[in-house]
């Protein structure tokens, strides 16, 4: 491996390429070695993105745009049913299609090592599972004669009973937790709320689709992929294969955004691996369609949630009952845990928090942004607004008021827990006290205005398994850790804390991340990229001081890993939020609007302002998004999702975001991990959808239970 030099044309001036077999991997850097003036770094300063100059320019190189020589071109074909097998396929008009090289079916196709993930299974029986697998793939010349061949393709079917909608009732018991009696608290308190939410089926949809570049050689497999872990991929695709880990080499050093959807091999990758061993030893490119994404990339499961909450004349909670129902692929489940955070947020001596799952003939379920928490929360948090309206209890004292001193399951103590500081800062910075408490008495012309409130809340992690290696050379410090930034500053947020830990200047700190050349990383996910990678970078930094001091000798280097947390067991670690919104809804129509969103968050040591103001706006933009729009429409006949495009699955446009604020408490937590850092790519979004349904309760007096918050569900 060698370092070439800074002007690479990845990032122009401003950058360097780490070269490894061949492949060019960017790795920012700055133009000139810092002056000796300039002081070591300290975590919190707003640092510009390193990465942000090739972005701009269109330099950074994405998954499908790494060069390649003489690459083929897949297509797929989809199946058209929700379930039964396929019984023919006719390829002779695709195989005549000048530039075909190979069309894949179930009967030609190479077989795996291991198919014991069903999702990944690709092109390894007739069976079909859901509307939208792959039943077969063209392999061409061009992109153009791959398409035009895949529609050639003539697959017959034997169609089986299908049964693709979530429905209120049923499903297997996933999870349950108990403590005291939730029925005689219900039976016996003064008030009490029972209800019933829904959320829908979302699908991630980050502006890269899923792509990947896949070439067999000699060595093994080599990936560029659009991905939220190198090492991830590499972990599920070598045992498919057969293979040894070291034989897969992934690459991904830039990608445009995930949201979970990536954190995880799809069957999109498996496919293409395939048709490279059919492909004469040609590089094959596959990107996903955006209407593609809608079956075969994960999406959120839709949600029903009973809500039973008990309280006291004073407002103060006895019991909380959360029953959570979700859907799963029949061929690969996951929960997503809806009702998890019902277990931690307010004090009650009586809880029961279960989870159900409803086997369907559904593509299969996966990560999205804050899972569990985000759809769990707005339910949550929904019913609290309501109930603090049945116990006559400002929303924001009734959050206050039933605040716990302990973890309410484990009984540990919160390694910090500063809701309540978050909540009164919000409230003073939103006006709050200027709130009339009664529903829908503000109006302005044709607007019904009012505002809401909602708590957030995401748990701290730390993933073991993360590397980091940092190298001396030329009075600059190379960082080496095998991470992948998604669009959310680990470039930069990286180089600031390998700078802080060597007590050096920011701007002679190099980060190279993105591959599997470099030291092992677990995946971006769960709000751990920084808090995992950060602590391998930390414990490097530290052995090479240990090691060289602050002269450290020419080729100096030094490795670290994430260290066990002793503090782990012994405490209840979250980040925690709230959330306000002002909404106006138009008395004749119905249509609702957010000109104000504030979301005050106690996350920790924060590394990078810029970068993490950009994160949680984001969070934030995307619960109004859940808020007003995002709503994938099954067709309950054929097993598909309808509005499978951006013409029809809306999200929060530019014209719906006003004045979104996010700002943070200064919390110094020395238990989570060496920087004192908790993860913020999620917590954003948690909460932000019931801030917006609560403010639009308080708007027009009327309660949508059900998500996303259209406009004829306001018309009285």
């Amino acid at each position: 491996m060698r370092v070439s030099p800074r002007n690479s044309p990845a990032f122009g001036t401003e950058a360097a390429a780490v070269e490894t077999g061949g492949t060019s991997l960017a790795a920012v850097a700055p133009a000139e070695t810092a002056p000796a003036e300039v002081a070591p770094e300290r975590l919190g300063a707003s640092r510009e993105r390193l990465d942000g100059p090739a972005k701009v320019t269109g330099t950074a190189p994405y998954a499908y745009e790494h060069p390649v020589e003489e690459p083929a071109y897949l297509h797929p074909v989809q199946a058209t049913i929700a379930r039964g097998r396929v019984t023919s396929i006719d390829t002779g008009a695709a195989e005549a299609v000048p530039g075909v090289l190979a069309v894949l079916t179930h009967t030609n196709a190479p077989r795996l090592a291991d198919t014991e993930d069903a999702e990944l299974a690709v092109l390894q029986s007739d069976a079909v599972a859901f509307r939208g697998q792959f039943v077969a793939a063209v392999v061409a010349e061009t992109p153009e004669s791959a398409r035009h061949a895949a529609d050639l393709v003539r697959v017959g079917y034997g169609e089986q009973p299908h049964e693709v909608e979530l429905g209120p009732e049923g499903g297997t018991p996933a999870a349950r937790t108990d403590h005291g009696d939730l029925e005689a608290a219900m039976a016996s308190a003064a008030v009490v709320l029972d209800r019933t939410y829904t959320t829908p089926m979302q699908h991630n949809n980050p502006m890269e689709p899923h792509t990947t570049i896949a070439q067999w050689t000699a060595d093994g497999l080599t990936l560029h992929e659009s991905t939220q872990g190198v090492y991830s991929v590499r972990s599920v695709v070598a045992p498919v294969f057969g293979l040894d880990p070291e034989q897969v080499q992934v690459f991904a050093p830039h990608v445009g955004g995930g949201f979970g959807s990536k954190g995880l091999p799809h069957a999109p990758l498996v496919l293409t691996a395939l048709a490279a061993q059919r492909s004469g030893g040609r590089p094959v490119k596959f990107a996903v369609t955006r209407q593609q994404m809608f079956a075969l990339t994960g999406h959120r499961t839709p949600t029903s949630q009973r809500i039973r909450l008990a309280a006291d004349d004073r407002g103060r909670l006895s019991a909380i009952g959360h029953d959570a129902l979700e859907h799963t692929a029949r061929i690969k489940e996951f929960s997503e845990g809806s009702s998890t955070a019902s277990g931690i947020m307010y004090a009650a001596p009586n809880r029961r928090i279960t989870q159900r799952l409803v086997p369907r003939d559904v593509p299969v379920t996966s990560w999205m942004r804050a899972p569990g928490h985000c759809p769990g929360m707005h339910v949550l948090e929904t019913a609290m607004d309501e109930m603090a309206q049945a116990c006559g209890v400002d929303p924001v004292e009734f959050r206050i008021r039933n605040e716990p001193e302990l973890d309410p399951l484990s009984g540990k103590p919160f390694s910090s827990r500063n809701l309540v500081a978050c909540l009164r800062e919000g409230a003073r910075r939103f006006d709050w006290q200027r709130r009339d408490p009664a529903a829908g008495v503000r109006r302005e012309g044709d607007w019904l205005v009012g505002t809401g409130v909602a708590a957030s809340t995401y748990p701290t992690h730390v993933f073991p398994g993360s590397s980091a290696r940092i190298r001396y050379e030329g009075g600059r410090y190379a960082v080496f850790i095998g991470a992948a930034d998604l669009g959310t500053g680990a470039w930069t947020a990286l180089a600031q804390i390998a700078a802080e830990a060597l007590e050096v200047p920011f701007e002679v700190v190099d980060p190279h991340i993105g591959s599997t050349e470099f030291p092992t990383a677990t995946v971006a996910g769960g709000s751990t990229g920084i808090t995992s990678w950060g602590s391998a970078i930390v414990q490097a930094a530290t052995s090479f001081r240990d090691q060289y001091g602050t002269q450290p000798p020419e080729g100096a280097e030094a490795e670290g890993a994430t260290q066990p947390n002793p503090d782990a067991e012994r405490f209840s670690m979250h980040a925690f939020g709230a959330q306000f919104a002002e909404v106006r809804v138009h008395a004749d129509t119905g249509e609702i609007r957010v000109p104000r969103m504030l979301g005050v968050f106690a996350a920790g040591r924060i590394v990078n302002a810029r970068t993490a103001r950009s994160q949680l706006i984001g969070g934030m933009t995307m619960g109004l998004s859940m808020a007003l729009h995002e709503h994938s429409v099954l067709d309950s006949r054929f097993g598909h999702v309808v509005n499978h495009d951006f013409a029809g699955y809306h999200i929060a446009a530019h014209a719906d975001v006003d004045s979104i604020e996010a700002a943070w408490i200064d919390e110094h937590d020395p238990h989570v991990n060496p920087m004192g850092t908790k993860g913020i790519g999620e917590i954003g979004i948690v909460g932000a959808a019931a801030a917006v349904g609560n403010a639009a309760y308080h708007a027009t007096g009327v309660r949508v239970r059900d998500l996303p918050l259209t406009p004829e569900k306001f018309l009285r």
